[in-house]
């Protein structure tokens, strides 16, 4: 696969079009690594210059900073903003909303001003511009899908369109849950509960969310972050639904329609 890093550019005196953040998950979580896949092969396709960090990138503090690090937060910001700065990064996208949140929103304060876009709406736009070109009646047509909102891509950053716009592109039949957009339920993730084991009560908060997703009816439960992967799909196979049922994000469903 070509995925040239953005040092390898450099050395050759150019820039790309977007840095790619691929992020914690994207790089060590075995689940999440094929959507970091499927998504740099939808770029090679439609021809996008991009390039990414490779082991110039860690984490971008999120997780300490909503553990109540601020000091680790501030040192991981702080390095990411001197490396990107460093390259005149200007345009970065990347598949996570935790990323996406914390590079658009709370790294300004520290100095690191960047165009941040989520891999949901750099999808609408490929297919908005005809550059991602989506035919009618292809493999997901009928086929039930449910979208899941993230609270970091939803809530935090109003994104709700654009990536029930990718999945209608598909040409499948988007069936929503009672709880979705404005009024989603988190999948009990965020805030680094990802990272720890749940309070004591009657049920855990993403066997919840798999059972509402489940009662639509869907074979698919569309997702747009790698928090949001791992415990649906946990979720699913706690109601032992994972046969029947396949979690995947919107760069896999795209790129399996387009026979990548």
């Amino acid at each position: 696969m070509n995925i040239p890093t953005i040092a390898e550019l450099a050395a050759k005196g150019e820039t790309p079009e977007v840095l790619f953040w691929v992020g914690c998950a994207g790089s060590y979580d075995d689940r999440y690594k094929r959507v970091t896949v499927s998504f740099v092969k939808i770029l090679n396709a439609v021809g996008v210059k991009f390039a990414v960090l490779g082991t110039e990138e860690t984490c971008t503090g999120d997780p300490a900073r909503r553990a109540g690090n601020e000091f680790l937060f501030q040192m991981q910001a702080m390095a990411n903003i001197q490396v990107l700065d460093g390259y005149g990064i200007k345009k970065i996208v990347t598949a996570c909303p935790h990323c996406f949140n914390t590079l658009k929103n709370e790294y300004p304060e520290l100095g690191g001003h960047y165009e941040v876009i989520h891999h949901s709406t750099f999808l609408q736009q490929l297919i908005n511009n005809g550059q991602i070109k989506m035919k009618e009646g292809g493999s997901f047509k009928g086929r039930k899908i449910t979208y899941h909102d993230s609270c970091y891509l939803g809530r935090a950053n109003n994104i709700y369109e654009a990536p029930r716009e990718v999945l209608q592109a598909l040409d499948a039949d988007l069936v929503e849950m009672k709880r979705c957009r404005t009024t989603g339920l988190c999948c009990g993730a965020g805030g680094a509960q990802m990272f720890k084991e749940p309070e004591k009560g009657k049920q855990d908060i993403n066997v919840v969310r798999a059972e509402e997703a489940l009662n639509t009816g869907a074979t698919t439960i569309a997702v747009a972050c790698p928090f949001c992967m791992t415990m649906m799909s946990d979720g699913v196979k706690n109601k032992e639904k994972e046969n029947e049922v396949k979690v995947k994000d919107l760069a896999e469903l795209i790129a399996e329609a387009q026979g990548l």
